[in-house]
C-alpha cells in the first residue's frame, strides 16, 4: 500500500476535534497558570505522554544527530513557540477570534511552499479550495464580536505564531516524513526538542498566578497529553500521507469544532450564517483534499 493509499481521514478528523478543542482548553488553564506556564505544562505533559506511549510500544528512538538537528528546529517552531504566542494571545483576546486567525496557517504554508521549499506540486483548485476556506472562517465567526484588553497585539501574536506553523508543515514534509523513523517516534523527539526550547523560561518566568483549581488542572493535562502529545503524532501521520498543503487546512476545521463544542456544551445560539460557514469550510477542504475538483465542471460544460 503506497503513501497515498493509506487511510487518513479519520485521523486527519481526530486531529481536527483536538485541536478545535484547544482554544477551550488554553482559556480554562489560564485561569490558574501563566501563559509560561501553559505553554511549558502542555509540552511536558505531551512529551511524557508521548515517551510512556513509545516504551509501551516499544518504538524506535531517534539517535541519528542530524535527524534530530532538524526536530530541534521544529520543536521550536511547531510547538515552543506557538504554544506561548498563543497562550499569550488569549490573555489579550477571544480564543474565538484565536481559532479565526489560526486559520492562516494553511495560507503561510502555501506561501512557504511555492516560493522556499518548492517541494509539493499545487493545482490551482487547490489554491482555490485554500482561499474559500479562510473566507468560510470569517462567514462561520461573523456573526459574533469580539473584545479584549489589547486586541491587535494579540491578532500579532498568533499570526507569529501561524507563521511559524505554515513553514513547520513542508518543512516537517521535506525534512522527517521519510527518515524511517515511525510518527511516534518523531512526535516524542519533537517535544522533548521543544521542552528544551522552554527549560529558560520555565527557570526564570513564574509558571502559576493563582491556587491550582482542578478545572485548570485538568484542562491543562488534557491540552497536553492529547492536544499537543498525540494530535502531532497524527499531524506527522497525516502531513507525510497527503503532504502539507492538505493537512496544514486542518485548522480550517477546528472552528467548526468549535462552534459544535460551543452549542453542545455552552449551549450557545448558533446563527444561519454559521451554519453556512461551515458548509464553505467542507466544501473547500473537499476541494484541498480532491475529493471535488471543480476543474472537471468546467471542462464538461465545455
Amino acid at each position: 500500500m503506497t503513501p497515498k493509499q493509506q487511510p487518513w481521514l479519520t485521523t486527519f478528523i481526530a486531529l481536527s476535534i483536538t485541536w478545535g478543542l484547544s482554544f477551550y482548553f488554553i482559556a480554562v488553564s489560564l485561569q490558574t497558570f501563566s501563559a509560561v506556564g501553559v505553554a511549558v505544562f502542555r509540552n511536558v505533559f505531551g512529551a511524557i505522554a508521548l515517551v510512556v506511549w513509545s516504551l509501551v510500544t516499544k518504538q524506535k528512538f531517534v539517535w541519528d544527530k542530524v535527524v534530530w538537528g532538524k526536530i530541534f528546529l521544529l520543536g521550536m517552531l511547531l510547538n515552543a513557540f506557538p504554544g506561548l504566542m498563543f497562550a499569550l494571545a488569549e490573555q489579550l483576546l477571544d480564543s474565538s477570534l484565536a481559532g479565526i486567525l489560526n486559520a492562516t496557517t494553511p495560507l503561510f504554508s502555501v506561501f512557504f511552499i511555492t516560493l522556499v521549499f518548492r517541494s509539493e506540486s499545487i493545482t490551482k483548485s487547490q489554491v482555490f479550495g485554500l482561499a474559500l476556506g479562510f473566507v468560510g472562517v470569517l462567514v462561520l465567526f461573523g456573526n459574533l464580536s469580539f473584545s479584549g484588553s489589547n486586541v491587535p497585539l494579540g491578532i500579532c501574536l498568533i499570526l507569529m505564531a501561524t507563521l511559524g506553523y505554515g513553514f513547520s508543515f513542508p518543512y516537517m514534509r521535506k525534512n522527517l516524513a521519510n527518515t524511517g523513523y515511525s510518527s511516534t517516534s518523531l512526535a516524542t523527539a519533537q517535544l522533548l526538542a521543544s521542552v528544551v526550547w522552554l527549560l529558560p523560561l520555565a527557570a526564570t518566568q513564574p509558571l502559576m498566578h493563582a491556587s491550582l483549581r482542578w478545572q485548570s488542572a485538568l484542562s491543562i493535562f488534557v491540552l497536553g497529553a492529547l492536544g499537543t502529545g498525540f494530535a502531532y503524532v497524527w499531524n506527522f501521520r497525516v502531513t507525510s500521507i497527503v503532504g502539507s498543503a492538505i493537512a496544514s487546512t486542518v485548522t480550517y476545521l477546528s472552528p467548526v469544532v468549535a462552534v459544535i463544542a460551543g452549542w453542545a456544551i455552552l449551549h450557545e445560539q448558533i446563527q444561519p450564517s454559521t451554519l453556512i460557514g461551515a458548509a464553505v469550510i467542507l466544501f473547500s477542504a473537499a476541494i484541498v483534499q480532491r475529493r471535488i475538483k471543480p476543474e472537471n465542471w468546467f471542462r464538461k460544460a465545455n
